[in-house]
């Protein structure tokens, strides 16, 4: 079922989301709203120090309280590639400098509410660079054995949601590729 953007109205716009409320009208001619949260997109890269070692960060997220698990990522800036993206947030975050990124896989972190599409890269090559964090941030990079990465998964270690999706699927179609 198709339905018709009759009216967008603009509540709030931020410097990294647009807070949109879209009426719209369906093909029975029902009006109804939509609560929708404008992204520019994002990047995850997945540091691969060695085929059986990556780097992950812990990240004070204030949003929830709580110092979460994570892999680099970081929000597209405007007219920015994902690739381009993916290289700058991996020397912020943890002041590596990838040789070669490879682009893995996309999906849409919340689409029930949000336009935001993750664009997931591995990372391999690293060498150091110069850590460069945005006000506010606060990370700690250090490096773990993917296995062990899987397994905080399992244990609730790791809870943030494009981590998880990153990991799995390397584990699942893209290990054995490598």
């Amino acid at each position: 079922m198709s339905s018709r953007l009759i009216e967008k109205q603009v509540l709030y716009t931020g410097k990294r989301i647009q807070l949109e409320i879209h009426h719209l009208e369906g093909e029975d001619g029902k009006r109804f709203e939509k609560e929708v949260i404008v992204h520019p997109g994002a990047v995850v890269i997945m540091p691969f120090v060695d085929a059986d070692t990556i780097v992950l960060i812990r990240n004070r997220r204030y949003a929830v309280g709580q110092i979460l698990v994570e892999l680099p990522a970081g929000t597209l800036d405007k007219g920015e590639s994902p690739m381009n993206a993916a290289g700058r947030e991996l020397m912020e975050e943890t002041g590596l400098i990838a040789g070669r990124l490879k682009p893995l896989l996309n999906f849409f972190a919340s689409p029930g509410i949000m336009s935001e599409k993750m664009y997931v890269f591995a990372a391999y090559d690293l060498r150091k660079g110069t850590k460069a964090l945005e006000p506010g941030e606060e990370i700690e990079a250090f490096s773990t054995k993917l296995n062990d990465a899987i397994t905080m998964i399992r244990t609730g270690e790791i809870q943030d949601g494009k981590t998880i999706t990153t990991l799995l699927a390397y584990d699942r179609f893209y290990r054995t590729m490598q």
